[in-house]
Parts: C-alpha cells; structure tokens; sequence
C-alpha cells in the first residue's frame, strides 16, 4: 500500500502546524521546510480547512492553526479523509473479476487493509509531536520548539 503525495503532505502539514503552536504557520514557510510545491500545498491545506482540522486566515498577519487539539486529530482518520482511494485491487471499487465471490484475496487485502488503519488509528497528532523525536523534528523544519514536549522523567519507587 502507498498513500497519495497528497495525503503524505496532509500530515507533514499538520505535523509543521502542530509543532508551530501557538505561533501560525504560513503555506510558503511549510512549502520551504520540506521542499515541496507551494501551489500543491495550498490545495492541502484548503481541504484540510473544509475538514475543520486547521483554521485559515487570510491577509495580513494570517496563517494557519490547529482547528482541534493535537489530541484530537487521529491519523487514520486523516489517511481516510484525504485519500480519494484505498480500493486496494479492483474488485474492492466494484470492478468485474470473474473470481470475487469466492476469493481468498479480497478477504486477505480487506483484511491487511482494516489492520493498516487500525494502527493508524491508534495514534493521533499529539502522538507524533510528542517525546524526544519534537525538537529534533522542530530543528530540522527551522522552527522553535514551542509546543514539543519531552516525556516525563520517571523516578523510581
């Protein structure tokens, strides 16, 4: 299975944004962190705004926020919502295949396919913003660390 660059950008973006707190982000500063196309990026960026995950504001002095919590926003959901197509073979769109009724596959790619975004659904934005991995994420982005935060320190009993 491979997500869309689409989606890959979707959860850099929200990675970027999440990390940004409470500062706003711009589509140009996201564009030049990680490389990749400002007029993709605004297509991004204008759905996750529909999807309510992100607030946009426009004009001087706008930029974009989290619309929800970090807690919030699951990444399977994310997946789900800006992949325009998980149909793994043919026969899960509704295409012919002379075998579907009765094939082993089908059921083995469902299968792998619910456990995939299972997974994913088991963690959220805050999960990837979190722990030790933050910083070193917000350095590489060129962003200070406002929002990361390093795990608690346990003592002993």
């Amino acid at each position: 299975m491979r997500l869309t660059r689409y989606t890959d950008y979707a959860l850099r973006t929200l990675i970027f944004v999440g990390l940004h707190e409470p500062q706003q982000s711009s589509i140009a500063a996201i564009a030049r962190a990680y490389g990749i196309s400002e007029n993709h990026l605004t297509k991004v960026v204008h759905q996750l705004g529909r999807l309510g995950l992100i607030h946009t504001t426009r004009g001087r002095g706008g930029g974009l926020r989290l619309a929800r919590p970090p807690e919030e926003i699951v990444v399977g959901a994310v997946v789900r919502l800006t992949e325009d197509d998980l149909a793994l073979v043919e026969c899960f769109a509704g295409g012919a295949c002379a075998i579907t009724a009765p094939c082993r596959l089908r059921r083995a790619l469902g299968e792998a396919l619910a456990a995939f975004l299972a997974v994913l659904d088991r963690y959220t934005l805050a999960d990837l913003l979190s722990g030790s991995e933050g910083p070193e994420i917000a350095q590489l982005l060129g962003l200070s660390a406002s929002r990361v935060e390093e795990p608690p320190v346990r003592l002993p009993a």
